[in-house]
């Protein structure tokens, strides 16, 4: 039994049992992948996968059993290379970091910044992505940690921490009517205008959703976007009315718009760091955690690690 054989059968699962996308995902042989999965299946005495003819179809009931072990094994191989390389070189390295446009764009760049400065002998790679994408990214051990709003709890493989809390904020013309208004804005006057928001599943959206609902209004999103940039762009061209993160508006950067107070509308949003269930951190991720979420110190963050799945932890 080898770990390329057990990579083959973990990969396998992962590509949907396509063996042409498993062999590329691994850098071999189709034939080769097949070789090494039919050695392990011959040392086991039982075969893992269901197959018809060369396809593969899914795995037998012995093959389920067994992919949370090889999971395990892959990972806790990872764990170790990990520990050896954070001792032989604790301040050099590469990091991965999965988030989504708004974090990325927002709310990572200072922390970036600082990072960089304290750690100019690591590589850091910025990945961009939905939540769900950056949750299987980091499930899946293509990124250290992922930053999100929405999905990164749904994932029992993740340990999920609050970074800090943020509200939406409406945006508009200068000159819209609802810039005039006196009184703090209503959702029954917000629902009077046509809406340029986020896609459902992003930043905050399932929110915005919930509070019309709850008030039994009917609402017109005529245009949805991952991206508060090109909702701001809609909105100055007379779209709609916006719905964006507060960190998403910049008083100096945006004058043309006037951004209204929200936060009694909808539903404060809590943005999380995600880091994958039992692996070891190297000293640089613990510190890169920190940098961007202060509160999470190593004792938090080991905390976490150390909790039941579905136990919350404060920083």
């Amino acid at each position: 039994m080898n770990f390329q054989q057990l990579r083959s059968v973990r990969e396998t699962v992962r590509q949907g049992f396509n063996l042409t996308q498993v062999a590329d995902a691994l850098h071999t042989s189709q034939p080769g992948v097949s070789r090494q999965i039919k050695e392990l299946e011959d040392e086991l005495g039982a075969e893992l996968f269901v197959r018809a003819g060369r396809r593969f179809l899914g795995l037998t009931p012995t093959g389920e059993l067994a992919l949370p072990i090889i999971e395990r094994l892959l990972q806790e191989a990872e764990n170790l290379r990990r520990v050896a390389a954070d001792f032989v070189q604790s301040d050099s390295g590469m990091l991965t970091v999965a988030a989504t446009h708004t974090q990325a764009r927002y709310a990572l760049p200072t922390a970036v910044r600082d990072f960089r400065d304290s750690h100019p002998r690591v590589s850091l790679h910025l990945q961009q992505g939905s939540p769900r994408q950056i949750a299987e990214m980091v499930a899946s051990g293509a990124a250290d940690l992922g930053i999100a709003t929405e999905a990164l709890s749904d994932y029992p493989d993740l340990v999920t921490l609050p970074c800090y809390r943020w509200s939406h904020v409406v945006v508009v013309p200068r000159g819209h009517e609802l810039a005039q208004l006196q009184q703090p804005l209503t959702l029954e006057q917000l629902a009077q205008f046509p809406l340029v928001t986020y896609e459902p599943g992003y930043t905050g959206r399932r929110h915005i959703d919930e509070a019309f609902e709850r008030a039994g209004l009917d609402i017109d999103v005529v245009l949805s976007a991952m991206d508060a940039d090109v909702i701001k762009t809609y909105v100055d061209l007379g779209i709609g009315v916006g719905i964006v993160a507060s960190v998403a508006f910049d008083e100096a950067r945006d004058d043309h718009l006037v951004a209204l107070d929200a936060r009694h509308l909808f539903a404060l949003n809590t943005t999380r760091v995600a880091i994958k269930r039992g692996a070891v951190l190297r000293g640089f991720v613990l510190e890169f955690i920190q940098t961007f979420a202060p509160t999470l110190t190593r004792e938090v963050v080991a905390s976490a690690m150390a909790a039941k799945p579905g136990e919350e932890v404060e920083g």
